[in-house]
């Protein structure tokens, strides 16, 4: 063997070696920033100490009515304000139904979300919890529905209440106002529905959401399961035309944003088709998981064990919004698009992607325990209330769709 074969074989061998090395160990790090989940796939199970302690500090925050940091989100984001409020509702709901013990608690924490968000749209009208473009501007956009409606606002309201009713004992003299006003909300969700091309309401001028009109069909099935009357059809009906009308042929995923005439606006994104898989879940199993599949495939990545997902399939590119977050160079990697993954990952029983995220989160999101509360410096409110549900989330679905006590 001449000098240059041997220079060859060492180098060859040490990448090897290298290659082997990094690998082995890089799995073993993804072990070691991962949580305890044990009990977590269980609806009967308690919940961890961590996965608690991202609860408690919620459920604190709202029971000393601590206004500086609903100010501090609405600062950032007035739909962050409202779709925190709404996990973290449907995050008490679970948690009611797998720790009965402690149901009561979160049951008042919950009507307080409920009752503080319903007096600010009366107050201030639904443009308090919608972005600056859902005002009519010169030149811009108009609501193609009169009286303008956000079904964004009303399909989130309705859910929050319906996940109320389906936890509350019968007795609890809150009952009949949230049962009542649940039946209002579903008139008008479905009288918007029911109004547009493609059986969908808009949540901004001439702008329709997949993630706002499947959380819309959900809070419909929720009613359903109170034995409330509602348009049975009509999701049915609705996901016959989004298979037809709102599916992109690039990545055959539900589009993200679509005009009220059906236009499609933007593609699949990953801050809103993992949720809307979910959704869809109660609507028609085997399509939603269709859809949660496609979305891992398309979106889901990992490296030496650690999860994360693309807010934008390859095949159909999008650009960066507040939606997505700060999306990290090179690996794509978007905050929005991972953290609502674990939520999906949950639902549709990923343990091998749940944990991989997990892995993730606890690596790059700088958990911080205080007090017996738990945060992440790099999240925010939102941020963490979806956390909140996505480590409880499961009983809530298995009660409406009756395969639960």
């Amino acid at each position: 063997m001449t000098k240059f074969e041997r220079t060859r074989r060492d180098w060859l061998l040490g990448g090897a070696c290298l290659a082997a090395s990094t690998v082995t160990w890089g799995g073993l790090a993804s072990r070691a920033f991962r949580p305890r989940t044990a009990g977590l796939f269980d609806d009967s199970a308690p919940l961890p100490a961590w996965a608690q302690a991202v609860i408690e500090r919620h459920l604190r925050l709202w029971e000393r009515g601590d206004q500086d940091a609903i100010v501090r989100m609405r600062s950032s984001n007035p739909e962050w304000d409202f779709m925190g409020r709404t996990f973290l509702v449907l995050a008490l709901a679970n948690l009611a139904i797998r720790q009965p013990a402690s149901a009561r608690r979160g049951l008042d924490v919950m009507n307080a979300v409920i009752s503080a968000t319903v007096a600010a749209q009366a107050r201030h009208s639904m443009y308090f919890f919608l972005l600056p473009y859902a005002h009519p501007r010169p030149g811009g956009a108009t609501w193609r529905q009169e009286p303008p409606r956000s079904l964004f606002i009303d399909g989130e309201i309705a859910m929050m209440l319906a996940a109320f009713l389906l936890v509350a004992p019968r007795s609890d003299p809150r009952v009949p106002a949230h049962r009542r006003a649940l039946i209002d909300r579903l008139e008008l969700i479905h009288d918007q529905m029911r109004a547009g091309p493609v059986l969908s309401g808009e949540s901004y001028p001439n702008e329709c959401w997949t993630f706002c009109n499947t959380t819309a069909l959900v809070a419909s099935r929720m009613a359903s399961a109170l034995g409330l009357k509602v348009d049975a059809k009509l999701p049915h009906a609705w996901l016959r035309t989004a298979t037809l009308e709102l599916t992109d042929p690039r990545t055959n995923m539900l589009v993200s944003s679509y005009s009220w005439d059906g236009g499609h606006l933007d593609g699949p994104e990953g801050s809103s088709i993992w949720m809307s898989a979910y959704n869809l879940a109660l609507v028609d199993p085997d399509y939603a998981r269709g859809q949660y599949e496609l979305a891992k495939r398309a979106l889901g990545r990992q490296v030496l064990g650690f999860g994360f997902a693309r807010e934008w399939p390859v095949p159909a590119p999008g650009s960066i919004d507040v939606d997505s977050g700060h999306v990290i160079p090179l690996l794509e990697a978007s905050p929005g698009s991972s953290g609502l993954a674990i939520l999906a990952a949950r639902g549709f029983r990923d343990q091998a992607f749940w944990d991989q995220l997990l892995a993730s989160l606890e690596l790059a999101g700088f958990p911080e325990q205080h007090d017996g509360t738990r945060r992440y410096r790099v999240s925010n409110q939102i941020g963490d209330a979806v956390l909140a549900y996505a480590l409880c989330a499961g009983p809530l679905w298995a009660r409406v769709a009756g395969t639960a006590p």
